[in-house]
């Protein structure tokens, strides 16, 4: 049991069920899907059909200069060029890279594969790799996940004769480089789909198949594109939900060796890879990489043909996530330590010199969340500093950013929720100073308390199982279509106990009426409830450790507490 007593913490999150919309009336599915559907903007039939049932094949999306692309490409294989791929340290990037890599090479181009080094490059092209890449031989450069904010970087390629082509997704700013492409849907402002940058070098490939008159090997793209629409949290619009679920097909019966030994080190059946396997066994994994040491291992990983090449490469990422998770606990201590001695604002703004770069982000994120306010953590470097931002709704941080002037960074870019830059120390005051203002601004009158968006409320006691077996058709979830939300009440407390490393999780077991359900609260080991207590509990249903469903608990209160 995890302790005596009735829960100590305080009911800091606003629970809101969704008022009943008006759902499809004609339907082969149960009331509670017909209100799921509504909730995620599906009203008819046909919608519903196409929502259970996206396909690759109807992912189709107008690109810009998609076509300039295609036949500068298609020039550069038929000429057996070398092809600068200028890739990222995160799974979009490593992912976008491994993509272009092997799709060019099979064409007949030589691709040259390049990720910068976090720690010593950050985020984006530099001239420096530009230098070194056309020294190479490289007479095109491919940037992927990067480059549209890049326009010094760009006009010292062009400048040494060779040309540009951009495949990214990051925000549009109002200076676009010089390049002869820059692929990138967010120019499209009518545009409503926003696929990962490994989305977008997908479509590159197919169209550039078809151009030379070649079949592409789509299942082997999908694969890396459903791992880079998790992790970079590309929206599940209609065309992204295609992707995903093909890619999450392929990569349960997967040829790459690297996948398979990274499946098999984490423990996951790959028959049962889905999209909370990539984001939480396999993304963080990869991500290790470009954290703790250079992306280069997740590339290798990824495009690995040897099988025992492979199994090693697994068991240094594996490694590599462990040590990523112990410099977490210890980095977000020391950014406890630090805001503990500063005065409340609206934007969080930190640094020191033993944040490590790789996972400032992290850092960022987990003040976010606790503190419901923006936050920019950053390694504190000898001259120069490298930040990483994270936002929540409502404050736009890449467009907070662009309200700086131009002189406060050496580069920046990024999303509405997160983003980056790196600037001269002698600028931090100034940045801090003026982010902190203009999140003041933004964000005054608004309602900051953390709320949990409830789906409907269920009685676990006479739950209808063939509503529970539809749940599954509105798979694959993430970012536009998240896992459906229930609150359900007074759930007797039959068992509690901790588990985990450091007791961090805490383990029920709940009872409606006669009917027993498993559950598990992941992070919340430090709330205290006694056996024979009532709660209400918020939950989505998961896969049982031991097969079957378990509820998986997102926040829970007292019944006493529990008014909402």
């Amino acid at each position: 049991m995890a302790g005596s007593g009735t829960i100590t913490i305080a009911p800091a999150k606003r629970w809101r069920v969704r008022p009943d919309p008006a759902a499809i009336a004609d339907g082969d599915w149960p009331p509670l899907i017909g209100r799921l559907l509504a909730h995620r903007s599906v009203t008819t039939t046909e919608a519903a059909e196409a929502f259970f049932s996206p396909t690759a094949a109807d992912a189709v999306i107008d690109l810009p200069d998609l076509d300039i692309a295609v036949e500068r490409l298609a020039a550069a294989c038929g000429a057996g060029e070398t092809v600068a791929v200028f890739g990222d340290f995160d799974v979009d990037g490593v992912t976008s890279a491994a993509l272009l890599t092997e799709g060019l090479t099979a064409l007949g181009a030589r691709p040259i594969p390049y990720l910068p080094n976090r720690d010593s490059e950050g985020y984006g092209l530099n001239n420096d790799a530009v230098a070194s890449l056309h020294a190479l031989g490289a007479t095109l450069l491919l940037t992927a996940d990067c480059g549209t904010s890049s326009v010094d970087e760009i006009a010292t390629a062009r400048n040494a004769g060779m040309d540009v082509i951009v495949l990214d997704h990051h925000t549009v700013p109002p200076l676009l480089p010089a390049a002869n492409a820059i692929v990138n849907p967010k120019r499209d402002a009518e545009s409503t789909e926003e696929p990962a940058a490994c989305g977008v070098a997908y479509y590159v490939l197919l169209a550039l198949h078809r151009a030379l008159g070649r079949e592409a090997d789509s299942d082997n793209m999908l694969e890396l594109v459903a791992l880079a629409t998790v992790c970079d949290l590309a929206p599940l619009t209609p065309a992204n939900r295609g992707l995903l679920r093909e890619g999450l097909a392929a990569i349960r019966e997967t040829a790459r060796p690297g996948l398979r030994a990274l499946l098999e080190v984490a423990g996951s059946d790959p028959a049962a890879v889905d999209a909370e396997t990539i984001g939480f066994t396999i993304g963080p994994r990869l991500n290790a990489a470009g954290r703790m040491a250079h992306a280069r291992l997740a590339f290798d990983l990824l495009v690995a043909q040897d099988e025992d090449e492979a199994k090693d490469l697994a068991e240094r990422l594996h490694q590599l996530n462990r040590e990523r998770q112990e410099a977490t606990r210890a980095a977000v201590e020391l950014a406890d330590g630090i805001l503990a001695d500063e005065p409340k604002a609206e934007l969080v703004m930190l640094g020191h010199e033993e944040l490590p770069a790789g996972i400032v982000g992290l850092v960022a994120s987990r003040l976010a969340e606790a503190h419901q306010r923006p936050a920019v953590v950053y390694t504190l470097g000898d001259t120069e500093s490298r930040a990483s931002c994270r936002s929540i709704a409502g404050f736009d941080i890449t467009a907070a950013l662009r309200t700086c002037p131009d002189d406060y960074f050496v580069r920046f870019g990024g999303h509405s929720m997160a983003a980056g830059f790196t600037a001269r120390n002698e600028q931090l005051p100034a940045i801090k100073e003026h982010l902190q203002s203009h999140a003041t601004e933004v964000l005054a009158g608004l309602d900051l308390q953390p709320e949990i968006v409830i789906d409907a409320e269920l009685d676990l006691a006479t739950h209808s199982s063939d509503e529970i077996r539809w749940l599954a058709k509105l798979a694959p979830h993430g970012v536009g279509n998240p896992l459906p939300v229930f609150v359900s009440r007074n759930l007797l407390v039959t068992n509690a106990r901790t588990v985990g490393q450091d007791g961090r999780h805490l383990k029920l077991k709940l009872r409606a009426g006669t009917v027993a359900w498993e559950a598990i609260a992941f992070g919340q080991g430090d709330t205290l409830v006694t056996e024979g207590e009532l709660i209400d509990a918020v939950y989505s249903f998961s896969p049982g450790y031991r097969g079957g469903l378990e509820l998986r608990v997102i926040d829970l209160r007292p019944v006493a507490n529990a008014s909402g």
